[in-house]
């Protein structure tokens, strides 16, 4: 019975491309909803960025937190529907290898982490690795993908 249930399992996991990118889009699943309910619309590296206080910025914007957060709140919607639908097309079109499917993969790992992942280097921001590491599972399952693995 257990060979069987591992069986089953490993014939689920495969191809891995499948699994890799499935795990990439609910990585971004979990990133907006990081974005639509916990990030605040300040991070401790952002008045650093701009070269100013946490306290001058509020001081001569009073809005700015307020409307951030809101901003924030369609950017995490947006990178959770990334992530859903990364995952959808992972576990059809994908793992049917259907024409079209690799490229569109991979224009959409570059504008959506990877553009974020790129921006976040380029400010030097502290999520610049835990993005980075994000980012790695779209590649994986490129690469693999390649390989019909």
């Amino acid at each position: 019975m257990l060979k069987l249930l591992t069986t089953i399992i490993m014939l689920k996991l495969k191809p891995y491309s499948v699994s890799v990118l499935t795990l990439g889009g609910f990585l971004l699943i979990m990133l907006g909803i990081y974005f639509i309910f916990l990030r605040p619309p300040l991070l401790p590296e952002d008045p650093r960025y701009i070269g100013s206080t946490l306290f001058e910025i509020n001081k001569n914007s009073p809005g700015l937190s307020i409307w951030l957060q809101k901003v924030f709140w369609v950017m995490g919607g947006y990178i959770f529907t990334t992530g859903l639908l990364t995952t959808y097309v992972a576990q059809t079109s994908f793992r049917a290898r259907m024409n079209g499917s690799f490229i569109i993969v991979l224009i959409s790992v570059i504008t959506s982490i990877g553009l974020m992942t790129v921006v976040n280097f380029i400010l030097q921001s502290d999520f610049k690795w835990v993005l980075l590491s994000f980012t790695l599972p779209w590649l994986v399952a490129l690469i693999l993908y390649l390989l019909k693995k």
